[in-house]
C-alpha cells in the first residue's frame, strides 16, 4: 500500500495542510518544520500526486503540445521527433505532455483542444505553423505559449527557432564549393518563416559568390512541403530550365520527391544533378543515393521548448525569449562535383 499525505503528516507530527505547504516551499513554513516533513517523506518514500500538488500550487503540471495533422505522420517524422524531445525533457521538470493534432484545413467552427477548454494545462507548445485564426483563439485563453520552428512578430511568445538562414546558405555554399553555378531552389508554403529564411540563405550564398539569382531557378509556389509536391516542383523546374546542375530543396521531404522524379526521368544523381535537402530525417539515409542534407537537432528543439516553458511558468514577470538552434551539413552521396562543359 502506497503511503499517503496523511501518513506523512502523522510521521512528522504536523497537519496535512502543513505537509502540502512544505512540499511547495511556502515561506510560512519554518525551515525546521520543512526539514521534518522532508525527512518523513524520505523515510516513507512518499510521492505527492498531481491533484494534491495542484490544490496548493494552482498548477496542473501538464503541458499541451499542438501541431497540425499533416505534421504528425510516420512518413514525415520531423515534428514527431520534436515531440519526443519535448516528452523526454518534460520528465526532467516533472511535467506531463498532452499531445493533440488539429485538422488542416480547419473546419468553419473552431474547436479548441479539450485540455485547453478544461484548463488542464499550464502552458502550450506549438510545433510548426498553425492557422492564424486558430492561434488567435488559443491566445484568447491567456495560457503561456512557446513556439517551435515558427515565429510571428504579431505574437509576443517565446520561441525555439532553427538557424534557417545560415542552414540555407551552408547548403548552397556546399554546392558552390563543388563547382556548381546553376543552382535551383525548390520549396513550398513560403509564408512559413523557416522556409522563407532558407530561401534567403540560398540567395545570399549566390550573391556573395557573384552567381546569378534567377527567377527561372525558383519553384516555390507549392501549397506545402510534401514529397508529392517536391515531385511536382521538380517537373516544373526542368520544364522551365534544363541547364540546372544542382537543386537545394527546402526540406528532405521535397528533396525525396525531387529524387523520385529525377530517377524516373533517367537523370543520374549526382552525376547530372546534385541534390541537397534540409532537416536530416531518417529517410534521408535510406534513399539511393543517400541524401546530403542540413541536419536539424530535432530532439534538442523539443527539449529547448520545455526548458523555455519551465522558465516562463516559474517567472514572476511576462517574458519572451528566443532561442536559435544551430544546424550542420551532412555530406552524403547525392551531391558531387559539377561536370565541366
Amino acid at each position: 500500500m502506497h503511503p499517503t499525505i496523511k501518513d506523512v503528516a502523522k510521521r512528522a507530527n504536523v497537519s496535512i495542510a502543513t505537509v502540502s505547504l512544505a512540499i511547495h516551499g511556502n515561506k510560512r513554513i519554518s525551515e525546521e518544520t520543512k526539514q521534518k516533513v522532508m525527512r518523513a517523506i524520505k523515510e516513507l518514500k512518499y510521492h505527492p500526486s498531481r491533484p494534491a500538488r495542484g490544490l496548493v500550487s494552482q498548477k496542473t503540471g501538464n503541458i499541451g503540445f499542438i501541431l497540425t495533422e499533416n505534421h504528425f505522420l510516420r512518413s514525415e517524422p520531423f515534428y514527431t521527433q520534436i515531440f519526443l524531445g519535448a516528452e523526454l525533457e518534460a520528465h526532467n521538470h516533472d511535467y506531463y505532455v498532452l499531445l493533440t493534432t488539429i485538422p488542416e484545413p480547419l473546419p468553419k467552427k473552431i474547436k479548441l483542444p479539450r485540455f485547453v477548454a478544461e484548463r488542464n494545462v499550464d502552458g502550450i507548445v506549438i510545433a510548426g505553423k498553425i492557422p492564424e485564426n486558430y492561434l488567435k483563439h488559443l491566445e484568447d485563453e491567456d495560457i503561456p505559449i512557446v513556439f517551435v520552428d515558427y515565429s510571428n512578430e504579431e505574437h509576443d511568445c517565446s520561441a525555439v527557432l532553427i538557424d534557417n538562414f545560415n542552414g540555407g546558405k551552408t547548403a548552397v555554399e556546399h554546392l558552390i564549393g563543388l563547382g556548381h553555378k546553376n543552382i535551383a531552389f525548390i520549396g513550398g508554403d513560403m509564408n512559413h518563416p523557416s522556409i522563407q529564411n532558407r530561401f534567403n540563405g540560398y540567395k545570399s550564398a549566390l550573391e556573395q559568390h557573384q552567381l546569378p539569382v534567377s527567377a527561372k531557378n525558383f519553384i516555390y509556389d507549392e501549397v506545402n512541403t510534401t514529397r508529392e509536391n517536391g515531385y511536382i516542383a521538380a517537373k516544373k523546374l526542368l520544364a522551365r530550365n534544363k541547364s540546372v546542375t544542382a537543386i537545394f530543396a527546402c526540406n528532405d521531404a521535397m528533396a525525396i520527391g525531387v529524387m523520385q522524379y529525377l530517377q524516373e526521368k533517367g537523370i543520374s544523381i549526382p552525376d547530372q544533378i546534385s541534390l541537397i535537402g534540409f532537416d536530416d530525417v531518417e529517410a534521408a539515409t535510406m534513399t539511393t543515393p543517400t541524401l546530403t542534407t542540413i541536419a536539424v537537432p530535432k530532439f534538442e528543439l523539443g527539449g529547448e521548448a520545455i526548458r523555455l516553458m519551465d522558465i516562463t511558468l516559474n517567472s514572476s514577470t511576462i517574458i519572451s525569449n528566443k532561442v536559435v538552434v544551430g544546424v550542420e551539413l551532412k555530406n552524403r552521396n547525392s551531391t558531387g562535383a559539377a561536370k565541366s562543359c
